[in-house]
């Protein structure tokens, strides 16, 4: 006969005054203990991260002289922005920015509404073979971007395209990155919301710019801040394409400092990498956790 067990005592329900006397739990180990390990990989990577773009920033104030100085001599003797200015007078330099900005904008913004309606189009539209429709576009991520540069040229150039700016952007505008991010994120919104929303006559566009957008913010700005990053330091490809100095954008315009008068002026080039590589960085440190937020939006379900 098997010996029955003996019934719970019942407990009474915790009170306020019960849960505050209580003493706090202890924090985690992994919380508690410190990581010298950790830190130490960081501090590593920082310095081997941060290094190049210190040097770079101090370079370009540097005369010629103290360039080539052994051993290197890491600080400028004066604050020279010489370099600066012969790198302006060297280069259309207002005019490739004007370049890189507009095409930085207009890249990023078409990269940003393709890949938002596309992706809802495959969350929230029903249609036949959706599901291989995705699977194709992500099959575009597993395809090296150097395989389509000679199909890309081809075709931009039997269009007339070269030296223009729908030449730049055109092959470019498709993002199976975006459009994978978006679905993703678009995935965990509330059904709920959007089939209200329908009820009250809402069509598509409404739903999506009035509901499924406001609610998509940190994917948004995620996907929409690494185009920026993507087109602003995009080079092979207007390289290939453009070859007018008044159409160049910032990174294929510092070739034009390269080999003048038979050698390079290490100053002059490093002065204008510091104008082409810190508006974007700047960018991307003061709005880093959005593009982290963004990236992991949807990541984690449950």
């Amino acid at each position: 006969m098997s010996a029955v067990a003996p019934a719970r005592p019942e407990t009474a329900p915790a009170t306020p005054a019960a849960l505050a006397s209580r003493p706090p739990r202890a924090p985690r180990a992994r919380r508690r203990a410190l990581q010298p390990g950790g830190y130490l990989a960081l501090v590593l990577a920082t310095v081997v991260l941060g290094a190049p773009l210190v040097w770079m920033v101090l370079a370009s104030m540097k005369t010629p002289a103290e360039l080539y100085t052994v051993p290197l001599q890491w600080l400028p003797g004066s604050v020279n922005l010489d370099n600066y200015a012969q790198a302006a007078d060297s280069i259309p330099l207002g005019r490739l920015l004007l370049n890189s900005v507009g095409i930085t904008i207009v890249g990023a913004g078409l990269k940003v509404a393709l890949g938002l309606t596309c992706a809802y189009a495959l969350v929230f539209l029903d249609f036949p073979f959706k599901k291989v429709v995705f699977g194709l576009v992500i099959a575009t991520l597993m395809i090296p971007p150097q395989i389509t540069i000679i199909p890309n040229y081809t075709l931009v150039a039997s269009l007339g395209w070269l030296n223009t700016y729908q030449g730049i952007l055109v092959p470019g505008l498709a993002s199976a990155f975006g459009t994978f991010l978006f679905r993703q994120h678009f995935l965990t919104l509330p059904r709920s919301i959007l089939e209200a929303a329908e009820l009250d006559g809402a069509g598509h566009w409404r739903k999506l710019w009035r509901f499924v957008v406001p609610m998509s913010t940190p994917t948004l700005a995620a996907v929409a801040l690494v185009s920026v990053v993507t087109e602003w330091n995009d080079y092979l490809w207007p390289f290939l394409v453009i070859d007018r100095p008044d159409k160049m954008t910032l990174p294929v315009g510092l070739t034009l400092l390269q080999n003048t008068d038979g050698m390079t002026n290490w100053g002059v080039l490093l002065a204008a990498t510091v104008v082409v590589t810190l508006p974007i960085l700047v960018v991307f440190l003061v709005l880093q956790r959005r593009i982290v937020a963004g990236l992991t939006a949807g990541a984690v379900t449950g």
